[in-house]
């Protein structure tokens, strides 16, 4: 029974952290440099490589820190912190994203997978769904599920607009799709505040 509970704790780690950065990714930063990266380079397969390259390092980099800091702090404020940081992140989903230009000046001789791989690493660093991994490592002590939940959203999010570039964010609803996934973040706050499912 302590073993069912258990995978499925990992279940959820993963389908929340998949589905959350899914939708947080919709009409972010990074969705907008693989649109970008895209139209520049018109060659997909390098370009989803280093997408996922990047994303692995970087969110590994993000769940290593939410797993560290889930040790180091005790569950009290563990559990304070995480719920102000998820209420936090819902707020900060309703605000639109603005890509930089010099994020994809890095280009030259880096070749179209060095370029994506460098470009994207950079853009994740204290974007969204970088904070969203750290945190929903912290909430799930599930290192592994969650860093591969986040990465396949990433996947996910990035992959069309690689292969079908603007046709995709034209016909998606950004707005509505960044309220849905701002209360996920504020119902994973509050259950965090009041200690629902004793995640911690």
């Amino acid at each position: 029974m302590v073993i069912a509970r258990a995978d499925g704790t990992l279940m959820e780690a993963f389908l929340v952290s998949t589905g959350i950065v899914a939708l947080a990714e919709m009409g972010d930063k990074t969705q907008l440099l693989s649109l970008v990266l895209a139209a520049r380079f018109r060659r997909p397969l390098p370009i989803i490589l280093g997408i996922l390259v990047a994303t692995l390092a970087n969110h590994a980099f993000a769940g290593a820190v939410g797993t560290w800091v889930t040790d180091l702090i005790g569950a009290q404020a563990m559990r304070w912190i995480l719920g102000l940081s998820f209420i936090a992140m819902a707020v900060w989903m309703l605000i639109p994203d603005k890509l930089d230009e010099e994020e994809v000046a890095t280009a030259g001789r880096l070749g179209v997978f060095g370029t994506t791989l460098l470009a994207f690493f950079f853009a994740e660093m204290g974007d969204k769904t970088q904070i969203a991994t750290v945190a929903l490592a912290a909430q799930y002590s599930a290192f592994y599920m969650v860093v591969a939940g986040t990465t396949l959203g990433m996947m996910i999010a990035n992959v069309p607009a690689v292969l079908l570039g603007e046709r995709v964010t034209r016909r998606v609803p950004i707005r509505a799709i960044h309220a849905v996934a701002a209360v996920i973040f504020a119902l994973l706050g509050v259950a965090a505040l009041f200690g629902v499912g004793d995640l911690i």
